[in-house]
C-alpha cells in the first residue's frame, strides 16, 4: 500500500481539525441529489467538526432512497434468463422495488425537484427522459452524445440539465428537450467526464470530474476552469450535507481530495492511498465527520474524524473486497457496500461489522437520495 510522498500537518488536514468551528449553512433549496443539508429533530449539526448547535422546532424531513443497478448473475447471451435492471427505490418493507424502465447501462438517476414525474437517466446510448413517472420514456440526445456517465438538475434552474459522458459535457436548457455540447476551457484531449454535481447554493455553478482534473463553471458551462490538476480520472464528486461550502472527491489513481471553499481550491487526504482506483465517495448525512469510500483494490476505507484517519473496514465482506460502490442511507446512517460478483452488503456499525443485504448478483453505480417534502408534481409544465 503506497501512501502520498507528501502529508499534510494534523491541523491542515483537508475537512478542518477538532474544535474549528464551521459556519452554520442556510436552509436546504428545494431539491439535491445527494447533497442535501440534513435536519435532525432539534438540533442542526455543524459541518465536520464533531460541534453540535441547537435549534428548536426543526422537523427531520422524510427521503426516498433510490440506486441504479443491474442484476446479471447466470445471465449470457441467449440466455433465456430474464434479469431486471436499471432504477430501484427502496421501499417502505426495507426492500427495494423496480422503477423505471429495464437497462443494464444506467450509471445515474436524477429527477426533476418541481415534478417527480419528470426523470432523467445516464445511459449508454445517452440521456433518457420521462415525463410521466418513467411509464415511457425518450432519448433526445444525438448519436454525437453516447456513453453517458452522469446527470445532474439545477435545483435553482430546473430547466437546466447537465450531462457527463466519455467525451466531455452536454446541456440542455428546456428540461432536456435538446442538448449542446458546452466545453469551452475543457481541454481538447483528455476531456472525459465521469462525474458531474450541480452547487446547491447558486444557480448555474457546476463541478465536473474528468480525465484531467476537476473543472469549475459559474455560467452554466458557458467557460469551464480546473481548479484541480490529477494524474487520472476523478470518478466521483459529492457535496457536503451539512456545509456546502465543503465538497469531496476520488480519483482513479490520485487518491482522495477535499475543498473547504466551495471547489476553488483542493487539499489531497494524507493518509488515503493513491496506489489503486477509488471508485466512490458518500459523506454521512447524520454524522459531519463520518465519510466511506468505496475500492475494488482497498474494499471500503471510512473515517470517523473528518478525513484525519481512515480505516479499512471490511470484516465480514468477502474475499477480494472487490467493492464497486458504496452508500449511506440518509436517515439512519446505514451503510452499505455494492461487493462486484456477490450482493448488497449493509452495515449497522459503519462498517466494523456485514451482513448480506439484498440483490443477490447485483452491481450497483450509484445511490441517490432525493427529499420525499417535493415529490408533489408541479403544474408547470
Amino acid at each position: 500500500m503506497r501512501y502520498p510522498s507528501h502529508f499534510l500537518p494534523a491541523s491542515d488536514f483537508p475537512l478542518g481539525g477538532p474544535g474549528r468551528l464551521a459556519e452554520l449553512p442556510p436552509p436546504p433549496a428545494p431539491f439535491y441529489r445527494m447533497t442535501t443539508s440534513v435536519f435532525r429533530p432539534g438540533y442542526w449539526r455543524l459541518a465536520l467538526t464533531g460541534l453540535v448547535s441547537t435549534v428548536s422546532g426543526v422537523a427531520a424531513p422524510a427521503y426516498d432512497f433510490f440506486i441504479c443497478a443491474t442484476l446479471n448473475r447466470n445471465y449470457v447471451v441467449g440466455s433465456k434468463i430474464v434479469t431486471t435492471n436499471g432504477v430501484f427505490q427502496r421501499d417502505a418493507t426495507q426492500g427495494w422495488a423496480h422503477v423505471g424502465y429495464n437497462d443494464t447501462t444506467l450509471s445515474a438517476v436524477a429527477f426533476d425537484p418541481r415534478d417527480r414525474q419528470v426523470i432523467y437517466t445516464s445511459a449508454l446510448n445517452g440521456c433518457w427522459r420521462s415525463l410521466d413517472g418513467g411509464r415511457t420514456w425518450q432519448i433526445n440526445t444525438g448519436w454525437e452524445i453516447t456513453e453517458a456517465r452522469d446527470v445532474a438538475v439545477d435545483p435553482h434552474a430546473p430547466d437546466h440539465v447537465y450531462l457527463a459522458f466519455v467525451n466531455g459535457v452536454a446541456v440542455s436548457t428546456d428540461r432536456g428537450q435538446t442538448w449542446a455540447r458546452r466545453e469551452k476551457g475543457l481541454p481538447d484531449r483528455g476531456k472525459y467526464t465521469q462525474t458531474i454535481k450541480v452547487d446547491r447554493t447558486r444557480a448555474g455553478r457546476v463541478l465536473a470530474g474528468c480525465e484531467l482534473g476537476i473543472y469549475l463553471t459559474k455560467d452554466g458551462a458557458q467557460r469551464w476552469k480546473r481548479v484541480l490538476a490529477t494524474r487520472g480520472t476523478v470518478n466521483e464528486l459529492q457535496q457536503s450535507w451539512h456545509d456546502p461550502k465543503i465538497w469531496v472527491a476520488v480519483t482513479q489513481n490520485d487518491g482522495a481530495w477535499a475543498s473547504q471553499d466551495n471547489g476553488e481550491s483542493w487539499k489531497q487526504f494524507p493518509t488515503v492511498p493513491t496506489s489503486e482506483a477509488l471508485y466512490n465517495i458518500a459523506m454521512d448525512p447524520t454524522q459531519p465527520q463520518r465519510l466511506v469510500i468505496g475500492s475494488w483494490a482497498h474494499g471500503v476505507l471510512a473515517t470517523e474524524d473528518g478525513g484525519k484517519t481512515w480505516q479499512a473496514r471490511n470484516a465480514g465482506l468477502p474475499e477480494p473486497h472487490q467493492v464497486w460502490r458504496v452508500g449511506i442511507e440518509p436517515t439512519t446512517g446505514r451503510l452499505l457496500a455494492s461487493v462486484v460478483g456477490q450482493t448488497l452488503f449493509a452495515s449497522e456499525d459503519f462498517g466494523r461489522t456485514w451482513t448480506r443485504e439484498a440483490l443477490d448478483g447485483s452491481r450497483v453505480n450509484a445511490f441517490i437520495t432525493v427529499p420525499r417534502a417535493h415529490t408533489t408534481a408541479s403544474k408547470e409544465k
